[in-house]
């Protein structure tokens, strides 16, 4: 290793922790799992970088299960050395642990800038693509702002004419999830949602979740769930559109409020998710999110036997 590259850089194995983390969900420790622990790098003291693991009863190391995505989270401009060794280090440390298999849910782009440096580092230790999802995004704080203003006078119209009204709060109940499990089973959809554990969540971070509905004279017709998985993010959760209802352009509703809620929230980008069947790709659902995206970026599952 360069010694000047990497001079007062070092690499430790640790408890998780939950406050030096942005991304609140790496800071979970769930019960089903044997152990759980981050792998950071520090540099003059200073946290640079991260990533969290949990082990299976298999001891397979898992980056992470039940969250969106993991993965290794950097300060921008480490050097490429530097998080290779890293990657080194971390696959080391898991071995002599006696794990088996590695898998990581890189996380896409705009929730790291270094994501293609660190997909390319991946794929040269030694991990093979297990996976890959596109996620449509909405990038750009004055873009979003630009966005609402083009379109106000439309959506508003929209709820006017219909007689809707758009509401957008913090969690008060959990009504609303039997709703959306109700609506979705009713199109055949399967909806894997364990309650209590986003009930607990909700209960502990409540400044990171949010409830989009469309309602008229005061009865539920569509819901939106939307996380702040980084202060600087929101993310399109749980939805559902009431299958009996009468009232139009619903989905796009939920959307417009979404993004309301984004630039009250002052995030610098919406992540849409993505939009898969066990099939492939599902057409439709990103023709109807490519209306609300700027851009696609891919979200990577890699693995690797050790």
């Amino acid at each position: 290793m360069d010694q000047d590259r990497t001079k007062h850089v070092t690499f430790q194995r640790e408890a998780v922790q939950i406050e030096s983390k942005d991304y609140f969900l790496a800071g979970e420790v769930l019960a089903d799992f044997l152990e759980a622990f981050d792998f950071t790098i520090h540099k003059k003291d200073k946290l640079k970088g991260w990533i969290s693991f949990r082990i299976t009863s298999d001891y397979h190391a898992i980056s992470l299960p039940k969250a969106p995505m993991g993965g290794f989270w950097l300060e921008r401009g480490l050097d490429s050395q530097v998080i290779e060794e890293f990657i080194s280090y971390v696959l080391e440390e898991l071995k002599s642990l006696g794990v088996k298999q590695v898998k990581i849910i890189q996380a896409p782009k705009p929730y790291s800038e270094d994501a293609d440096l660190i997909n390319y580092l991946l794929y040269h230790s030694g991990f093979f693509q297990e996976k890959l999802q596109a996620h449509h995004f909405f990038c750009g704080t004055k873009r979003m702002k630009k966005f609402i203003q083009s379109e106000s006078s439309s959506f508003s119209k929209k709820l006017k004419n219909q007689k809707l009204e758009l509401c957008m709060s913090s969690i008060q109940n959990f009504n609303f999830l039997q709703e959306i499990v109700s609506w979705n089973k009713r199109k055949g959809y399967q909806v894997n949602l364990d309650e209590s554990r986003l009930i607990q969540k909700v209960s502990s971070f409540p400044e990171r979740y949010f409830l989009i509905s469309i309602k008229n004279e005061g009865i539920a017709q569509a819901h939106s769930l939307a996380v702040k998985l980084s202060s600087n993010s929101m993310y399109y959760y749980l939805s559902a559109v009431d299958s009996n209802t009468k009232f139009k352009h619903l989905g796009d509703l939920l959307l417009w409020g979404l993004f309301q809620l984004a630039v009250d929230e002052k995030v610098e980008f919406i992540d849409l998710g993505s939009s898969e069947t066990d099939s492939g790709p599902n057409h439709s659902l990103m023709f109807f999110k490519a209306k609300f995206s700027n851009d696609v970026f891919n979200k990577i599952i890699w693995i690797k036997d050790i």
